[in-house]
């Protein structure tokens, strides 16, 4: 299966109820190979509309921070989420709409396989690297699991209303991108 067939039968998902609310579903963006897979919670009202990840303006502050470390959606990296519908209100997803999600995610990271994955936010880094995940204190540091490293940074939406933290996300694109020198093969 390429990734193109399994955005095709993620469109048509109903296995929970945020597809009775939703205009589009976000399956993610980027580039077949990547060896890069960033994750977000969820879409919020511009990237449902869109049918895009990270597109508002939240979007055009990660996409500045990938361009600072040679990255982009268009070349070398994937975005996705853990949730491909908008929880209403931009609320966090519930267990259960997680639990029913995270099968696409699986079935994308099995085949994307990336050798770097980062969590953007506490949501997907909880999900992903440790139910006690604090991006507070663990930012920037990465975790081996099963063979590809997970990281974790602030969502850009928390950037937007906590500027305060823009330069450790900046130290944590400069680590990935080391990191990206030590493991990847083709991303630079």
């Amino acid at each position: 299966m390429e990734l193109s067939e399994l955005q095709n039968e993620c469109l048509a998902c109903r296995r929970c109820p945020l597809c009775e609310t939703r205009t589009h579903v976000v399956f993610g963006q980027g580039v077949p190979n990547a060896e890069v897979l960033f994750v977000g919670e969820g879409p919020g009202a511009s990237e449902d509309e869109q049918g895009l990840p990270f597109v508002g303006r939240s979007g055009q502050l990660l996409d500045h921070y990938l361009e600072a470390v040679d990255l982009s959606r268009d070349k070398n990296v994937f975005i996705a989420n853990i949730v491909k519908c908008r929880p209403p209100q931009n609320r966090d997803p519930l267990p259960e709409e997680t639990q029913a999600c995270l099968p696409w995610l699986r079935r994308q990271f099995q085949l994307l396989q990336p050798k770097i994955v980062v969590c953007l936010g506490r949501v997907a880094a909880q999900q992903l690297i440790d139910p006690g995940y604090s991006v507070t204190h663990d930012h920037g540091k990465f975790v081996e699991k099963g063979g590809t490293l997970f990281m974790a940074t602030y969502h850009p939406a928390a950037l937007l209303r906590y500027p305060v933290n823009k330069p450790a996300v900046f130290g944590d694109f400069a680590a990935l991108r080391e990191k990206i020198c030590e493991r990847c093969t083709h991303t630079y």
